[in-house]
C-alpha cells in the first residue's frame, strides 16, 4: 500500500518543477485512477467506446499540462483529477451524441413511429447538467458530488479537499444526493 505521504511528497516535488517526481508519481496513483475510471464507465451506456485505460491516460495527459497547480496532497490531486475526468467524459458524451444525430436515420411513417423505442438520455450528460444547476444553488454541494462521483474520494478525503469536517462533508453529501435524486428523478449511486 502506498502511503498518502509518499504521494504528497512527490506532488510537492512535481509542483517545484521536478519532472522525475512525476515519473515516480504515476505508478503510485495509476491503479486508483484506473479503479475510479472503471467504476465511472460501468455507469455508462453499454456501447461506450472509451475504456478505463484510455480515460486514465487522457486524465494523465491533461494533468501533466497543469503548470500552475500547487499540489497540496493526495486528496487535492484526486480532486483535480475528478474535475478533469468529468470534463473528458462530458466531452466524449457530447461528441457521441452529436455524431449520432442524423447518422443512420431511417425514415418511418407516423404509424410505425409509435413502435420505435425512445433513445435513453446519456447519464453523464444528465448528471453534468444537474451539477451545473446545483453549482448555481450551492457550489460546495456540487463540489462534493464531483469529488465523490468523478474522483472516487471518500467522505474523509473530500472533507480534506474542501477544508470542512467529515461530519459537514457527510451532511453535504446527503443533501446533494437528495437534491440530485429530485432533479434527476432516479437513485444516485456514486
Amino acid at each position: 500500500m502506498v502511503s498518502p505521504r509518499d504521494v504528497t511528497a512527490l506532488l510537492g516535488e512535481w509542483s517545484r518543477g521536478n519532472r522525475a517526481a512525476l515519473n515516480q508519481l504515476l505508478p503510485l496513483v495509476y491503479a486508483e485512477l484506473h479503479r475510479v475510471a472503471a467504476r465511472q464507465l460501468r455507469n455508462e451506456r453499454a456501447d461506450h467506446t472509451l475504456q478505463p485505460t484510455a480515460l486514465v491516460h487522457e486524465v494523465y495527459i491533461r494533468l501533466v499540462d497543469q503548470r500552475q497547480v500547487d499540489w497540496q496532497n493526495r486528496a487535492h490531486f484526486f480532486g483535480v483529477a475528478a474535475q478533469v475526468m468529468r470534463r473528458i467524459l462530458v466531452d466524449h458524451a457530447r461528441r457521441h451524441g452529436a455524431s449520432k444525430r442524423g447518422e443512420g436515420v431511417r425514415c418511418v411513417s407516423i404509424d410505425e413511429a409509435k413502435d420505435v423505442p425512445a433513445s435513453n438520455e446519456m447519464p453523464i450528460l444528465a448528471l453534468d447538467h444537474a451539477l451545473d444547476r446545483l453549482e448555481t444553488v450551492d457550489a460546495e454541494l456540487a463540489k462534493i458530488v464531483e469529488l465523490r462521483a468523478f474522483g472516487g474520494l471518500t467522505i474523509e478525503e473530500a472533507a480534506h479537499v474542501l477544508s470542512v469536517s467529515p461530519s459537514t462533508a457527510k451532511r453535504d453529501w446527503r443533501t446533494a444526493k437528495a437534491w440530485l435524486n429530485r432533479e434527476l428523478g432516479s437513485e444516485v449511486q456514486p
